[in-house]
């Protein structure tokens, strides 16, 4: 995934805008994104022992 600037939260889905998102950057050092920071998409996402990906289907993977 190329580096943009998130439109929406990783966690919640919702506008990173919209309020604070504390409680999502604190959730998110130790859990997977489970949204698409660039179209909002729910992603598919595997967590292994070593560590996760996650797909958005119109961005493609990211992993950890």
């Amino acid at each position: 995934m190329t580096a943009t600037t998130a439109v929406w939260c990783d966690r919640c889905g919702r506008s990173t805008g919209d309020g604070s998102h504390e409680s999502c950057a604190a959730a998110r050092a130790l859990e997977p994104p489970r949204f698409c920071p660039r179209c909002r998409r729910r992603m598919k996402v595997q967590v292994l022992p070593t560590g996760w990906s996650a797909v958005c289907v119109e961005h493609g993977e990211t992993h950890q």
